[in-house]
């Protein structure tokens, strides 16, 4: 039988990231809200669901050094890992404890920065940067330089308007219905 471990999640973080191990994750709590209906009143209501979530840097993208100094407490996110089960013995002599947590592999910002750029101000007390990859850049024809055809100005088109020069003046005497 097959088995599937996918976690796809958006939400606010409940306090700052924290980096751990030395450099080499970062962790962070996370809420989701479920809606239910109150009986009693008949209203909506929101039911935050309260997550702890870690987030490992792999090469090459170093994304938990990137999330910890981009991202702040209350910021929204999207993300995406698979759940882990952690077990431990109570130090108190309360027996074995458990707790489930997100392992967090991509993350996407969803709110803008207040200059019109995804995610937040760097956090200046964050001073170590990720390794940089060494790879040539890629080259790519100035705008200028791109040939344009009827064909790709279709693609400024807006979804749903008809492409320019293509004859359709909006009218529909119902005779041009494909079927």
């Amino acid at each position: 039988m097959a088995n599937l471990n996918k976690v796809m999640l958006i939400g606010r973080l409940t306090r700052d990231p924290e980096m751990i191990l030395t450099d080499k994750g970062v962790k962070f709590g996370f809420a989701v809200n479920n809606s239910k209906k109150d009986p009693a009143t008949g209203q909506w209501v929101d039911e935050p669901v309260f997550i702890d979530c870690e987030m490992w840097n792999r090469e090459p993208s170093f994304q938990a050094t990137r999330l910890c100094q981009t991202v702040r407490k209350g910021q929204q996110l999207f993300i995406e890992g698979r759940l882990r089960l952690d077990t431990w013995e109570d130090k108190n002599g309360g027996g074995k404890r458990q707790a489930l947590k997100v392992v967090v592999e991509a993350f996407q910002y969803l709110e803008p920065k207040a200059d019109g750029v995804e995610g937040a101000a760097p956090r200046g007390a964050y001073q170590q940067q990720p390794p940089q990859r060494q790879s040539a850049p890629m080259s790519r024809p100035p705008a200028q330089a791109r040939q344009t055809t009827p064909a790709n100005d279709d693609y400024d088109t807006p979804m749903g308007a008809p492409a320019a020069g293509s004859g359709y003046d909006g009218s529909n005497d119902g005779n041009d219905i494909p079927f």
